[in-house]
This record gives structure tokens, C-alpha cells and sequence, in this order.
């Protein structure tokens, strides 16, 4: 398909041999050990590895780390804001400075407002991403000499990958991208799925082969496509009857859902591999050149950095586009695994070149078009995370200013506000208004109320953004008639979550912000 993809490649079974980092969901009633984070929020093992894998010590991973945040919220503002003219983004190899290209030199004033560093380029990404996608389409042709190709937005090109001495192969296939945005560069790369997760949080399909659990979902769990096909059914690494495939995509995409039986519950956390767990807080978007973190069963996990993002790989099982491209090491048995930026999740391991003895190169799908697509809602240590939900915003203590239009009141759905919003809402999922996004207050009272159909059940939450995350400071929900909420809060950033309990409908949400 032609669009930048976000999804997870895995591992259809038996042979390879390689191993995921999973969240393997546990028995009802069956606690996870989790580590204490840090006063920043980060877990222990993930400093340490990124204290081992970077050559950081623990204050400048936590420093890091606090960049990386603060650039993943400003990389969303501006992207949104310079439209056609945002070129891509990156961060400096010490993670200290964040780029941002910018095919209209008037608009560098607004990215060196916003903290950044403008570098004119002479295509926006777009215009890159619509050169990969010709090459998408000519990918049929490219042959077993052409590992891949991704989109480079800090030389502003599209790099073919070529095998030593393939390089004029590499060239007339570049030509199908067309202008001169397309370079060529070679390297020993041949990138193959990670087949055969072993031991640790594993899952076994139709009793036979195993996989690895990626991130747990409401209702189960996502991994990678080629394990399973609808209708499969899984067992536990304990060989207790766990659930059913009941969805998959692969080649072209490669991610699975499975639901999971009662049995089991689905924790948001990520096995560390040492005895422990740690958390999932989330899916914000790492920008490239952002330290990320893998765990895999043969190797446990390991980190490095995100090299480029909307990857396309030619493996010798078909071709598999929208990847992202880092400098982690992986082998057979770690396919499958969480990637995690921080406590965000990121995606689940494709495939790569190399070893952790060596090095390598190893590819990941992005977490969050598994969501969209269907429909799903990551579970998170803290709880749930909206599956539309974006980045909270930049910045150390707080998301930027997004104030809600004034608007009409209500119709006569007895609900009536300064703001309104309507929507659809079902048991089990939760939308964040308005639009997905926030607003700021001076400090005041707060008043809120939703209306849904005869019969439906939901829980309405006003969150305040604090700590680094949206947390819950009042709540209501409905029994005979709308739910209604008041709460008198400090100047901060909030939003509202509806919650869907019982039933299903749209609904008509009506608050006042003063």
C-alpha cells in the first residue's frame, strides 16, 4: 500500500530461531514485579542499558531521555504547523540538539522559536515520502541485490541500499524514484524475519510454533503477522489455552491481534529480562536519532538509536514497507519484541542483518498503526491510553498551549457548555476530547457534563497534565441521565476521557474552561 505505515513484523515459527521481548499477559490475580522508576519516571533497566549500549552514565541517560521527550512533543507542533514546508527532524548524535528541516527558509524563525535548529532543504518530507512510495511500487522489480531503501531526511534523499558490487543495480533501480532525491549506498546487509521465538514470555500457536507477545491490548495483545492467522488458536508459555488470532496482515503489512480469554489479563509492561518488568506509559512517536531500547528473549534487551524511519526491506519473503531503521544488534529468537523509547512504546521487532557479537542492523514496526487500524487501545501501567491519543505535547512539566474554540452551547441533549463535542462510544473504549487534544485553564471551577443513549454506561474523567503525564482529578459517570462533573483545579493543561462502560452510541460532551 501506498502510505507511510506503522505496524509490527514478527515471527510466523519454528525455525530460525529468534525471540521476542514481550508483554506476556499474566494470570488473573498474578502481580508483576515491577522496578521503582526513577524521580524522572524511567526504569532502572532501561538506564542501565542505555548507560551499557550508549556509553552514558545514569544522569546523562535520564538527560537524554528528558530531550527526547521534549523533542517528540516539538517535532508534533511543528510538523502541524509548517505543514508541506517540515522536511523531517532529527536529533545530534549526543541527543543534545534537535534539527528540523525546512523546504521554505522564511519558516526557520519558527523552529528557532520553538527551541530547534532550522537547516533549509530543497524538498519537504513529503515530497520524499511520494519519491519512496514510486520505489514501493517498483519494489516487485528491485531483485534479491537490493536490501532496501528508507527515507534520509537529514541529506534530504532516499538512499537504495545496494550488496557490494551491485551498486550499478542499484542505480537503475533508483532511477524508478525518478528527480534526484534518490542516492545509492552499499552495505553487506541481508535483512531476513526473525523466526522461532524460544523461551521466556513466549506463546505457542495451534500447539506448534511460538512467538512472542509484543504490547498488550484491551481485550489481548499484538505481535507480528506471519505468526498466526485469524482463527488460530494460542496457548501460554505455561501450554494453558490463551486465545485466538482474530486478525492478520502479512506480507505488505505484518501485524496480528489476539484476543485473549479470561484467563488472563493483559498488564502494560514490557519483560526486562533481569526478574523484573517495566512500564508502558504510552505510544509518543521517537524522533530520529532518539536512544530506543529492545528486548528480546535470546538477547535481552539492548538499545541504540533510531537511524530513519519509513524503511522499506526486501526480504526474501516479500517486500514489507514502513519499517523503521535503527543500529540495534538482534538475533534469531528476539523477533516480535517491545521496542520502547523511555516508557513509550514504540513497536515490535521485524528483522535485520547481523548479531549482538558483531553488531547490526535490525528493523522495527511502528505500534501505533496497529492501534489505528483496528481499533485498539494500548493498556498501560497506569491504565488505558486512548488509541487515537497524540503526543501530550513538549516540554519538561507541561504540553504547549492548545486553548478550545468558543462555541455554542448544547442542543437539548441536557448537556450545555462553552465547548461541545459529539462522538461514539462502545464498553470498553475511550475517546479523549476535544479532538484528541487538551486545553489550558487559568484556575477556576470547571464544569462538564455528557450525555449518551438509553441504556449505555460511561465514566467521564477530567485529567490535568502533571508529573510528565495526564493524570485523573475528578470523575463521574452516569446512572439516570447525563453524567455530570465539577471540580474546582489549579492553571494547568486538561482534557476529558469518556469512557465507555455498557452499551454503545454517540454521545454529546459539553464543559466550560475558565
Amino acid at each position: 500500500m501506498d502510505r507511510r505505515r506503522m505496524t509490527a513484523i514478527g515471527v510466523l515459527v519454528a525455525a530460525a530461531g529468534l525471540a521476542a521481548a514481550v508483554t506476556l499477559p499474566s494470570f488473573a490475580g498474578e502481580g508483576p514485579r515491577r522496578s521503582a522508576p526513577t524521580a524522572d519516571g524511567v526504569a532502572p533497566e532501561v538506564l542501565d542499558a542505555l548507560g551499557r549500549d550508549l556509553s552514558l552514565t545514569r544522569d546523562q541517560a535520564v538527560r537524554r531521555l528528558r530531550t527526547e521527550r521534549w523533542a517528540a512533543g516539538t517535532v508534533t507542533r511543528l510538523r502541524a504547523e509548517l505543514g508541506a514546508d517540515y522536511g523531517g527532524s532529527w536529533l545530534s548524535a549526543d541527543g543534545a540538539t534537535l534539527t528540523v528541516a525546512v523546504a521554505d527558509p522564511a519558516r526557520a524563525a519558527r523552529v528557532t522559536a520553538a527551541g530547534a535548529v532550522p537547516k533549509p532543504v530543497a524538498r519537504g518530507v513529503a515530497e520524499l515520502d511520494a519519491v519512496k512510495t514510486r520505489l514501493d511500487r517498483a519494489g516487485v522489480d528491485a531483485g534479491p541485490d537490493i536490501a532496501g531503501w528508507y527515507v534520509d531526511v537529514a541529506t534530504n534523499s532516499v538512499v537504495v541500499v545496494a550488496r557490494p558490487g551491485a551498486e550499478a543495480a542499484g542505480r537503475r533501480f533508483a532511477a524508478a524514484g525518478g528527480t534526484g532525491a534518490v542516492r545509492v549506498r552499499t552495505a553487506d546487509e541481508a535483512p531476513r524475519p526473525l523466526f522461532d521465538v524460544r523461551g521466556g514470555d513466549a506463546f505457542f500457536i495451534n500447539n506448534a510454533g511460538r512467538c512472542s507477545v509484543g504490547f498488550s491490548v484491551v481485550g489481548g495483545f499484538v505481535t507480528a503477522g506471519h505468526c498466526g492467522r485469524p482463527g488460530d488458536r494460542t496457548t501460554g508459555s505455561n501450554r494453558v489455552a490463551q486465545g485466538t488470532f482474530s486478525a492478520s496482515s502479512f506480507p505488505g503489512d505484518d501485524w496480528a491481534v489476539v484476543e485473549v480469554n479470561g484467563d488472563w489479563t493483559p498488564q502494560g509492561v514490557v519483560n526486562d529480562f533481569n526478574g523484573g518488568t517495566v512500564p508502558v506509559n504510552g505510544s509518543t512517536e521517537a524522533p530520529v536519532g532518539a536512544s530506543i531500547c529492545r528486548s528480546g528473549s535470546t538477547t535481552g534487551t539492548r538499545c541504540g538509536v533510531v537511524q530513519a524511519k519509513n524503511a522499506t526491506v526486501n526480504y526474501p519473503e516479500g517486500t514489507v514497507t514502513g519499517l523503521t531503521r535503527t543500529d540495534v544488534c538482534a538475533e534469531p529468537g528476539d523477533s516480535g519484541g517491545a521496542w520502547l523509547s523511555g516508557d513509550q512504546a514504540q513497536g515490535v521487532t521485524s528483522g535485520g542483518s547481523g548479531d549482538c557479537t558483531r553488531g547490526g542492523v535490525t528493523f522495527f514496526q511502528p505500534v501505533n498503526e496497529i492501534l489505528q487500524r483496528n481499533n485498539l487501545t494500548l493498556v498501560t501501567a497506569g491504565g488505558q491510553q486512548d488509541p487515537a491519543e497524540p503526543p501530550a505535547g513538549g516540554g519538561e512539566t507541561a504540553p504547549p498551549a492548545s486553548a478550545p474554540p468558543t462555541e455554542p452551547p448544547a442542543d437539548d441533549t441536557g448537556c450545555t457548555g462553552q465547548v461541545s463535542r459529539t462522538g461514539r462510544i462502545a464498553a470498553g473504549r475511550t475517546q479523549v476530547q476535544p479532538d484528541g487534544r487538551f486545553f489550558r485553564v487559568a484556575g477556576g471551577a470547571q464544569e462538564a457534563c455528557v450525555a449518551v443513549p438509553d441504556g449505555a454506561r460511561v465514566v467521564l474523567e477530567l485529567q490535568r497534565f502533571t508529573g510528565g503525564a495526564f493524570r485523573t482529578v475528578a470523575r463521574a459517570g452516569n446512572a439516570d441521565g447525563p453524567a455530570r462533573l465539577t471540580a474546582a483545579t489549579p492553571a494547568g493543561a486538561y482534557r476529558y476521557r469518556v469512557v465507555g462502560l455498557v452499551g454503545s452510541g454517540e454521545y454529546t460532551l459539553a464543559f466550560s474552561a475558565r
